[in-house]
């Protein structure tokens, strides 16, 4: 079964297993840290993050590392939307070296989806939308998840458009771990636009549509006789258009891919509110040939289906876990007076602190818990105070090693050497926090 630890102490932990991952943390001016505890201190504001709980059921006064100024400087200073993506690198690399995780798949298969949260401050990324947000205004976390039950990938966006605008970008903006092949998402994020891009990307895209019985089929042929589904391939793709169009779709897709173009504005733009322009019509009727061809498979094959849903409800957990986590003030991201970092930062950070459970759940199996199954006590009052406090008090007994808590002891097993830190002409904090 799998141990109840705090999350402060799993992240901990997790330090002790990933170097790399501490190592991420760095300062925004370059400058080498001269902060004492300084894995402590990250610690506590992951968790404050992670658990959207804010400082005070963490700051401990009696412990340095635990202050209100040195928590509030280190969230100021280290924890940035970059930084979790490269601390996530590491993450995702252990995931892919575990046995349990490559009995669950080789890491080529990728499910995007959104969860959204209310934002009740004024944010760049905070938008209205009733069905979701009521009067409120909210954004959308847009993450990506491989197979191996790993994050790859997370960005935030504003709650109003549809997921398809963004896709592409997330695929591209992947932390780390191999690229995946094929892409499964929900319906909120398919658009004949986005299959044909993305199959010109080299993507297998499938989608799990809704309505399924009513979806038009597309067919070359308009004499043909299709049999059982002559009815529903009531739709004509026309070839002339996309080989008039066809040197610039190619030009389209190598712009995506180099990066010198973001995939979303060219969707926008290719859409041109609801009216495509003539370049929008060649890449909708490629990429209903691709849609056509993903229906059929997903209504003929069985084992095609299982391997959709089993991906979506392996997402549909994490998103579960998040919430879990990020449970103070449900559904609403914490109100801060630094706006844009609550609603990007504060999501970024799910991306991370998601795989710090799952490296455990992998290292840990359960007989009883699947690729999602994470059992961990979040206490969210004292936990990451005791935790904190307690590592930080072993430290005048092993200034040469992470220190761990009586809790943690028994599984840590090798402690890592603690980095040295030596003076840097550019220093990275004020003198009144060292």
């Amino acid at each position: 079964m799998l141990p109840e630890v705090d999350i402060g102490e799993l992240v901990l932990e997790v330090m002790t297993w990933e170097p790399q991952f501490l190592e991420a943390f760095t300062a925004v001016s370059g400058g080498q840290s001269r902060l004492a505890d300084l894995h402590v201190s990250v610690a506590a504001g992951l968790t404050a993050q992670a658990l959207n709980i804010g400082y005070r059921p963490i700051v401990s006064p009696g412990v340095k590392a635990l202050t209100r100024g040195r928590i509030s400087h280190v969230d100021q200073t280290y924890l940035r939307a970059e930084n979790f993506a490269a601390a996530n690198a590491p993450l995702i690399d252990a995931q892919a070296s575990i046995g349990l995780a490559q009995a669950w798949g080789g890491g080529l298969i990728a499910a995007v989806d959104g969860i959204r949260f209310v934002v009740p401050v004024r944010s760049v990324d905070a938008r209205p939308n009733p069905k979701y947000f009521g009067r409120r205004r909210g954004s959308t976390w847009l993450n990506l998840i491989n197979d191996q039950a790993v994050g790859l990938a997370g960005m935030v966006v504003s709650g109003t458009p549809r997921d398809s605008l963004h896709i592409v970008d997330l695929i591209y903006r992947q932390d780390g771990g191999r690229r995946p092949e094929v892409i499964i998402s929900d319906t909120g994020s398919y658009s004949d636009m986005v299959f044909g891009l993305l199959r010109l990307l080299g993507f297998d895209y499938r989608p799990q549509l809704a309505d399924l019985p009513d979806t038009k089929l597309w067919r070359i042929d308009a004499t043909a006789d299709y049999g059982a589904v002559a009815v529903a391939a009531r739709g004509k793709i026309d070839l002339g258009r996309i080989r008039r169009n066809w040197p610039d779709l190619l030009r389209l897709a190598a712009s995506v891919h180099t990066g010198a173009v973001s995939a979303h504005d060219v969707i926008r733009m290719l859409s041109h509110g609801g009216n495509p322009t003539q370049l929008g019509e060649a890449l909708s009727h490629y990429g209903r040939i691709f849609k056509t061809l993903h229906v059929l498979a997903y209504v003929d094959d069985d084992a095609y289906r299982r391997e959709i849903k089993g991906i979506r409800n392996l997402q549909e957990g994490r998103h579960d876990l998040a919430r879990h986590l990020f449970h103070a003030k449900v559904s609403c991201v914490r109100p801060t007076a630094r706006a844009w970092r609550t609603s990007s930062e504060r999501s970024a950070w799910s991306s991370t602190a998601s795989p710090c459970g799952t490296p455990s759940t992998s290292t840990w199996p359960s007989p009883a818990s699947g690729p999602t199954g994470t059992r961990c006590a979040t206490k969210t009052s004292h936990a990451c105070r005791r935790t904190c406090a307690a590592t930080s008090t072993s430290t005048a007994t092993t200034p040469s090693s992470y220190p761990t808590s009586a809790a943690t002891a028994g599984r840590c097993a090798t402690p890592i050497p603690q980095p040295t830190t030596p003076t840097d002409p550019m220093p990275s904090e004020p003198e009144w926090l060292l």
